[in-house]
């Protein structure tokens, strides 16, 4: 069965469908990157709220500014922006839904003047993002904007000489340009990526981006518009075909780009925007909250950090999928040793969160085999997730006089990943941003341990204490010396 919004009505009676007639919901949230994890989690919580009767006038319109965005524009207008959500438990369950919040979609380069209508919209009140960790051009070694990158002095360069933006930034300053010039109120940016203080992180890219064309108008980002920080939190892999085939061939549904994910979901979002206008989000679920922090803390030093530990020495193990590693149990001891020895010692108390049992559930999600979460996926742009996730960790217990051998052991595990051949001798495939610069440190490694470890981007001075490149170097040599098993099985037995 085609999905369309003229076939839901005869689809498979297991299949969740909009209970609300789509033709009243209304445009009130543009959206930057619609990709897998967007569709399994915000529009998701949307699509609840409408069941629910609520939020009507806080429909989606998705925008892609990406050249792979173009394949997601065609996808969805083929089906009238539908899309069947699949829930895979640990014991084989599948649950699908169809989602029906977000109601359009452009691709930027082909649309510009629709998008920008959207954007200056009086009744569009967010934008939202999910742009990944490395979409904010933030320098990690100095926290700033990247000025210099070829493409943000391209785009500046093109609104001078009144093209339509390119870039994320440029979209939003333009929009907010816009929009104070006409006297409409400003929307609120709210991030939904996986870094720490990601509305923070949004608002100083952005306004830096609008200093580069405007100071006032970036004076007036800083000071008058809404980011507010967000903890996001659903394992979601990228669609493969099996999933395409499962939707398929389960549930009788022919949808070009379903979304498969875990049941768990988690969003703990800062109670900040324009006016205190906003979906009622608490009423799908929505963790509402003053001080994002010690939840985003908790996610991305213990879950996200976690698979960072799982990846690479998983794949030097000879894993395809990260459920293989997280049922091993030499993986979970050094998960949990992690954990309980490094990790948790850098959080603050999380109000309303047993972390005893948040630490046993995200072993139980990993291990999670139906979700088929792939190391590869994992594993693919370590230069934006170890500065964020892991190396935080080791620099708040080197403050406090402690050396976090395991979070360690994990930029170690990326740094023998790094050399892009395998422990049978068959080459890697690195995905990353910075792919080049991975590479040739990698390469390096033989005559310079440090070598990935002295990029200060990614590290920033840990190269230069002691402490740390003592057992940095000793580790590499040992899990050359060993390998990953035997690597992982020394530093279990030294807890």
């Amino acid at each position: 069965m085609p999905l369309t919004q003229k076939t839901l009505s005869h689809l498979d009676e297991r299949v969740a469908r909009p209970g609300y007639d789509r033709s009243e919901v209304t445009v009130g949230i543009v959206h930057f990157g619609v990709g897998g994890f967007h569709r399994a989690h915000q529009a998701m919580y949307l699509d609840t709220l409408m069941n629910s009767g609520r939020a009507m006038d806080w429909g989606i319109f998705g925008v892609g500014v990406m050249p792979p965005d173009k394949a997601m524009a065609d996808a969805l207008s083929k089906q009238d922006h539908l899309y069947t959500l699949m829930l895979k438990d640990g014991h084989g369950n599948l649950d699908a839904r169809v989602i029906g919040s977000i109601v359009d979609y452009a691709y930027a380069p082909d649309e510009p003047q629709r998008v920008l209508d959207v954007l200056t919209a009086p009744s569009t009140r967010i934008v939202s993002l999910t742009v990944t960790e490395g979409g904010y051009n933030i320098d990690n070694t100095t926290g700033a904007f990247d000025v210099d990158n070829p493409v943000i002095t391209a785009d500046v360069a093109g609104l001078s000489e009144g093209k339509a933006p390119v870039t994320m930034y440029a979209w939003v300053a333009e929009a907010l340009r816009i929009r104070r010039e006409r006297g409409i109120e400003p929307f609120t940016v709210m991030s939904c990526d996986n870094i720490q203080s990601n509305g923070d992180v949004a608002r100083s890219s952005i306004a830096a981006f609008a200093g580069l064309v405007d100071e006032d108008l970036a004076q007036y980002i800083r000071t008058e518009v809404f980011f507010p920080n967000a903890m996001v939190d659903r394992i979601t892999p990228v669609t493969t075909p099996d999933v395409v085939e499962a939707v398929s061939g389960v549930f009788g549904i022919d949808d070009a780009w379903p979304v498969a994910c875990e049941p768990f979901t988690q969003w703990v979002l800062q109670d900040a925007f324009q006016s205190g206008v906003r979906p009622p989000f608490e009423e799908a679920g929505v963790q509402m909250v003053a001080d994002v922090e010690p939840y985003e803390l908790m996610k991305l030093r213990l879950l996200n950090a976690g698979h960072q530990a799982i990846a690479y020495a998983g794949h030097l193990c000879g894993y395809t999928y990260a459920h293989e590693p997280s049922s091993d149990p030499l993986f979970v001891q050094f998960l949990r040793d992690y954990w309980n020895h490094e990790a948790r010692l850098t959080l603050a108390p999380v109000e309303g969160i047993d972390v005893d049992e948040y630490c046993n559930t995200l072993i139980e999600r990993f291990a999670n085999p139906e979700v088929r979460d792939t190391i590869a996926r994992l594993a693919s742009y370590a230069s934006d997730r170890i500065p964020k996730f892991v190396v935080p960790v080791i620099r708040a217990n080197l403050a406090k006089g402690l050396v976090s051998t395991r979070a360690i052991a994990i930029a170690v595990t990326w740094a023998r990943y790094a050399e892009a051949v395998d422990e049978q001798g068959q080459p890697i495939t690195v995905v990353d941003v910075e792919k080049d610069e991975v590479l040739a440190r990698g390469a390096r490694q033989k005559d310079d341990p440090l070598a990935l470890a002295r990029s200060t981007r990614w590290f920033g001075d840990l190269a230069d204490d002691p402490r740390f490149a003592e057992v940095y170097t000793a580790q590499l040599a040992l899990i050359h010396e060993v390998g990953a098993r035997e690597f992982l099985n020394i530093l279990n037995k030294s807890a």
